[in-house]
């Protein structure tokens, strides 16, 4: 019956999580809690571990969830085939229709209109992710300790959203920024304070 409730939990995760990694964290909590498949501080664990290994984030979750809640590498792989089948048939459909009518989406203002859109709705999806790991509901946090675990979290909110706001060109500014918001140097930068602070 797990193996069941994996499969279509992470098949409905990869069809609704739309932005993948971050923003599919609320959606793969919310079926952890629904189907107590693991505790909060376990999610935290998975999630750290999620980020700093190799390949997508959302994948990660998937494997390491589906292996934690089944004890065994099946339920691994199940959650995480469940996981991409849904992106695999979509994108593969879009680039199929976009190979064949690409000439009208290269200038057309809606589709671009529509992918700044997206973008945005993406970033409120990574936002309730956040909010849900900050304090879990009818717990105490246990992501944020003290003010300095919010000084960190808001340095890095701010370094993440400015480079959408500033202009693209190819000035030294943008290039620092786009250096500096990149998920990897975010990471490394929030591990270094982390380590720093709390030592």
């Amino acid at each position: 019956m797990i193996y069941l409730q994996l499969f279509l939990s992470f098949l409905k995760i990869g069809l609704f999580g739309f932005g993948g990694g971050l923003a599919i964290f609320s959606l793969i909590q919310h079926e952890i809690e629904v189907h107590g498949w693991m505790t909060q501080e376990e999610f935290v664990d998975i999630l750290a571990v999620s980020q700093v290994t190799p390949g997508p984030i959302g994948i990660n979750c998937a494997t390491y969830v589906g292996y934690t809640a089944t004890g065994n590498v099946w339920g691994s792989l199940l959650a995480t085939v469940a996981i991409v089948i849904p992106s695999l048939v979509i994108m593969l459909s879009i680039c199929k229709v976009y190979f064949v009518i690409r000439s009208r989406f290269q200038r057309n203002i809606y589709f671009q209109n529509t992918m700044h859109t997206l973008r945005l709705s993406v970033l409120g999806m990574i936002g309730a992710a956040a909010l849900l790991l900050i304090r879990p509901m009818g717990q105490p946090s246990v992501s944020f300790i003290d003010w300095k675990s919010w000084v960190i979290f808001s340095v890095v909110c701010i370094l993440t959203l400015v480079p959408m706001f500033i202009k693209k060109s190819a000035n030294l500014l943008q290039s620092a920024l786009n250096v500096i918001s990149h998920p990897i140097t975010l990471i490394v930068l929030a591990g270094v304070a982390g380590y720093l602070i709390y030592q």
